[in-house]
Parts: structure tokens; sequence; C-alpha cells
């Protein structure tokens, strides 16, 4: 797949603003004209090279700084592409801006617009370019490791590694249909079916991951809970690493949710401090527990805070929220005795209680490399390539539902086009068919130099 644009684009790829450089890219057929426009000569082939940017009307200087050019096919866009290296200034980048948007056939690029040509000219497959803005995007670890994984090509290479066995498959059933009386070998459908059966195996192994390339990509959702007063938003602000919430011995200070975006080993996570869990006639504090419990239900993980001094709190509604996916912890274990070590706690979970002091301190580091073990061991995306998208989970979910569909086909032509269904479902997900009218939602999310 390969076009031929007439227009040439052009944007600034770095952030806006004052830095030491700023790139410009221009890709199309006017690329390696409007560096001559701009009084430069034309570098060799990937080789940067100095270069005096002029404002072709006044002949007035604008910059000093480096150009390269990547001719077509080699470049990103698969198009001819320069880049101009300039000093990061505004009034540099604004002027260079302003001299190719005077210059016939070419206009600022679209959100998105290099990378789309790079899909449109057989460059990347749709995958690949979500995972560019995946990229751009990532602020940990565990997101950048996704991205370049999907970037590499590994999501790609397994749904198109589905599709190619799928069409392999409907041209066995589709040799049988057409020439039933060739002598064909024989157990073409039994080995058909066998082989369907696995992909759809294999297809619904991929979707039972419990989101979790999903839930990587968006960051997840972390629920502070527990009733009024056992040190929930002293703990958010010790996770935080600043004052995020208020905190006052005076029960029921928190009556909204509290949310802050932190990066905990290397995973995006949004911890949220909620209202203390207790009934109450006060509407306002009924609302605020109506909320927690909302934000606990949707939580990917939960941490269940008590007062270690005050076992009868762990039942009612803090007793309703815990589960397998939630860490008790005892806090304000500084207060006890030395002999009385909350053991209560240790029966309400799945495993110990965490134990800890927010105030002081006292065990926030082992609770934080437990709750880092635990994300990891529950979301880590590394064994196999991760399910990333929203669009690509329905496509595949399309694909399953058509693959069974096929094993209770009453006719050998309705059996082929529930195949021909499935392998079109797959390569929707890749770009290989049928996705124009995905593509402007697609690379609308991307920023305006990519």
């Amino acid at each position: 797949m390969t076009r031929s644009f007439d227009d040439t684009i052009f944007a600034c790829a770095t952030a806006p603003g004052r830095a030491g450089i700023a790139v410009i890219r221009i890709s199309g057929p006017r690329a390696t004209a409007a560096l001559r426009a701009l009084g430069a000569a034309i570098p060799r082939a990937r080789e940067l090279r100095r270069a005096s940017f002029r404002d072709p009307e006044s002949g007035d200087l604008i910059d000093q700084g480096m150009a390269v050019l990547f001719p077509a096919p080699r470049s990103y866009t698969g198009e001819d592409v320069v880049e101009l290296h300039l000093h990061g200034g505004r009034a540099v980048t604004d002027a260079i801006l302003g001299v190719l948007g005077r210059n016939p056939g070419l206009r600022l690029a679209n959100p998105g617009e290099f990378t789309r040509r790079a899909f449109e000219n057989g460059k990347l497959d749709l995958t690949e370019a979500e995972a560019i803005a995946d990229l751009v995007a990532a602020e940990t670890a565990a997101q950048r490791r996704q991205a370049l994984r999907q970037l590499s090509g590994e999501l790609g290479r397994l749904y198109e590694g589905w599709r190619e066995r799928l069409v392999r498959a409907l041209g066995r059933i589709e040799a049988e249909i057409d020439f039933p009386d060739e002598g064909l070998p024989t157990g073409i459908m039994d080995a058909v079916r066998s082989e369907i059966q696995a992909i759809r195996a294999e297809v619904s192994g991929h979707l039972t991951d419990d989101r979790r390339g999903e839930r990587l990509r968006e960051g997840l959702s972390i629920a502070i809970l527990g009733p009024p007063n056992a040190g929930k938003s002293t703990l958010l602000n010790r996770l935080a690493q600043r004052e995020a919430a208020i905190t006052s011995a005076i029960a029921g200070t928190t009556r909204d949710v509290i949310e802050v975006h932190l990066d905990l080993g290397g995973y995006a996570v949004t911890v949220a401090d909620t209202a203390g869990l207790r009934p109450t006639s006060d509407s306002i504090e009924a609302e605020g527990v109506r909320r927690a419990e909302a934000r606990a239900a949707g939580a990917d993980l939960k941490l269940v805070i008590l007062d270690a001094g005050r076992a009868k709190e762990a039942g009612g509604p803090v007793g309703a929220v815990i589960d397998r996916d939630t860490i008790v912890i005892a806090n304000k274990i500084d207060l006890l005795p030395r002999d009385s070590a909350a053991d209560w706690a240790d029966r309400l979970g799945g495993g110990k209680a965490a134990r800890i002091s927010a105030a002081s301190g006292i065990g926030l580091d082992a609770l934080l490399q437990r709750l880092i073990r635990e994300i990891a061991a529950r979301w880590d995306a590394s064994a196999a390539p991760a399910l990333t998208r929203a669009r690509h989970r329905a496509s595949l979910e399309e694909c399953a539902a058509a693959l069974g569909r096929y094993e209770t086909a009453a006719l050998p032509e309705l059996a082929a086009e529930d195949l021909r269904l499935a392998a079109r479902a797959l390569g929707r997900i890749t770009g290989r068919v049928d996705v124009e009218d995905l593509l402007d939602l697609i690379f609308r999310e991307f920023c305006i130099g990519k």
C-alpha cells in the first residue's frame, strides 16, 4: 500500500517554547524545494550539514543551524523528508514556519499526519502507529516498555499470523467447495477444523488477559479506603510526598475523592483518597461514602487502612469492600503497646496485613515495596504481547465470535463466510482491510509534529 501525496506538509516536531534546539520536519514532493527556498544547499542523504536559513523575500538571515535529507522511500513517511535543526527560540521557529507557509504546495501538518503518511505508504501498520503515540505519551518505564514492544511489530505479527492462518484455511475450504470431484486429498475439512479450533483458543486466551495492556497504557487505579480518622489522607500524602489532602484529628474531614498521579516502580497509577466508610445521617457525608464505595468497585487495587487499636471498625461497610484485590493495612502501630501486634488484621485480607505508622513513616518502605510487587505480579506485560486498545479487543471479540459460528455452520459456504469475517476482523487491527473510517479517529490523538 503506497500513496502519492501532491501536497507537502511541515510542522515543528519539538515542543513549543524556549529551548536549546527546535526541529522542523518537512515531508512531501516539495521538501527539497522548501529547503532551497530558505537559501540552504541540499545535503547528501542522511548527512547532517550546517546551513544558513534566510527569508527569501527580504534576504535577512533567520538562523544558522543544521539540515538533513531523508530521500524517499527510506524515510519515516516514505516520502522525501527534510529536517531543520534550529535554535529553539520562538522567534526563530515562527519565522521559519512563516517562510514555509508562504511556499506554494506547502501547508502546516495536521495532528498525526506524518505518521498517517507512514502508515499509508506501508512503512508501518496501525498497531505500530498507535505504539508511536503511546511512546510519545509514556510517563513510566512500564508504559515505555510496552509501547516499544508494540512498535517493534510484536503485536502486529501476532495478529497478522492468525489472519494468514485463517486465509490458508479459507483457501482449503473454498477448494473443497469449488472442486468437489477433483480428487483433492482426504481429510481437508478435518485439518481445517483442527486449525480453526487452535486459532480460536489462542484468540480467546489473548482476550482473557485481565486487560493488563490497556491498564498499563491508561494507568492503574488504586483506592485508599477505611473508616474515618484511620489515616487515609496521611497515607496519601506520604505516597505523594506532598500535602495533597487535608489531614485532621476530626473524623470525616475528607468528603470527596482526592486523586494523585504517581509513578510506582515504573507503573503509572492514580491513587484516590476517599471519605471514611461508616453509616451516617449527614447527607453530604453520605454522598462521600457513596463515592468511596463506587471508587472501590472500580479500583484495580484497594488499600484498606484501619486503626490498629480499633479492631471493631473492621466490619460493616469497611469489611464489605475487602476482597482478593485488597491489601489490608494496620495503621498507628506506634501507638500500640509493644506486645500488641494487631494480629486480628491478618484475618481480614488474603495475606498478612501491612503494619505501618503513616504519621511517623514506620513500615512505609515495606508497604511501598509490597505494593509495587503486587502491581508487577498482576499487570506486568513482559511475558507476551499485550492487547493495548479497546478497538483491538472489539475486533478480536468479533473474530472469536465468527470462529465460534464456523464450528456450527450447516453448510461449507457458511463456514467459509465465517472465516472470511474472522480474517477481516483481524485485518482491521493492523490496517490490512476496511480501516478508512478509523484513521481520522486514530491519528487525531497524535501531536502536530508526529
